[in-house]
């Protein structure tokens, strides 16, 4: 009788968080910031059938890298909660923190057991509040457990060097189109440094916006509307230039002509 092969508990926790963390690493990253006006979704996704960034209830939102399959299961699961308390309940009485440890524990399961692999995800759920100061936004990485983030925050692909960059870049009060140059500097630099160019076409864009008149905040930001927001910064130096006494590019090149 042959004896069987061991393997200490925390060998076998590490190898199952290696397992998910490699599989989330591979997918592209999702940035979620704050901004003057309420909370930005921008991940890199030129898919416009499989959306990265969703809607869960009036206020909240939830982001996700890793296998779509799975992190799909959970929106849906989300929804599905969310819908049910708020008709339990009342709609106030649903939250980002109540459903963040509703997947905490989904994942938490999931990651202890020996049945089944770990999901390869990496959740956040982020809720809007009347004030910048009333903004919730939660990290829940593969093994369920909850991370509370502020200001910025990055999963996904090369996430520590794209939070690194947030980090020291991210200030209160920007603007929708501030915050959004920001997010897509940060989602353009490789591993090695350097800088890749993203379009409007290879990006995925939403926000819970806290001035919307309606009790439903989030909303994506698509065609026109995210094209005119990615030129601004082209915009905003030509007006300087004007204000300055400077002819702007393309007028200069007229007047040579």
């Amino acid at each position: 009788m042959t004896t069987p092969f061991y393997v200490s508990p925390q060998q076998a926790m590490a190898d199952r968080a290696e397992y998910a963390r490699k599989g989330i690493a591979r997918g592209r990253s999702v940035v979620v910031l704050q901004y003057a006006d309420g909370i930005l979704f921008v991940a890199e996704n030129p898919s416009r059938a499989l959306h990265k960034v969703s809607e869960i209830y009036d206020r909240i939102a939830f982001a996700a890298v890793g296998k779509y399959n799975e992190f799909e299961n959970l929106r849906i699961g989300g929804v599905r909660y969310a819908d049910l308390r708020g008709y339990t309940y009342d709609r106030d009485d649903v939250t980002a923190r109540g459903l963040a440890n509703v997947y905490a524990q989904t994942l938490g399961t999931i990651f202890s057991s020996a049945a089944e692999k770990p999901y390869e995800v990496e959740l956040i759920v982020a809720e809007v509040g009347d004030g910048p100061e009333d903004d919730q936004i939660y990290r829940l990485p593969h093994d369920g457990s909850i991370v509370d983030e502020h200001g910025s925050v990055a999963v996904g692909g090369n996430a520590d060097q794209i939070s690194s960059y947030l980090d020291q870049r991210h200030r209160e009060g920007l603007t929708l189109a501030e915050a959004l140059k920001l997010a897509v500097e940060s989602l353009a630099r490789d591993n090695n440094g350097g800088e890749r160019s993203l379009t409007a076409e290879q990006l995925e864009v939403a926000v819970l916006d806290r001035t919307r008149p309606q009790q439903r905040k989030f909303k994506r930001v698509l065609g026109r509307q995210l094209a005119r927001l990615l030129d601004s910064e082209g915009t905003a130096a030509a007006a300087d230039s004007a204000a300055e006494g400077e002819p702007p590019a393309e007028e200069s090149s007229d007047t040579e002509e």
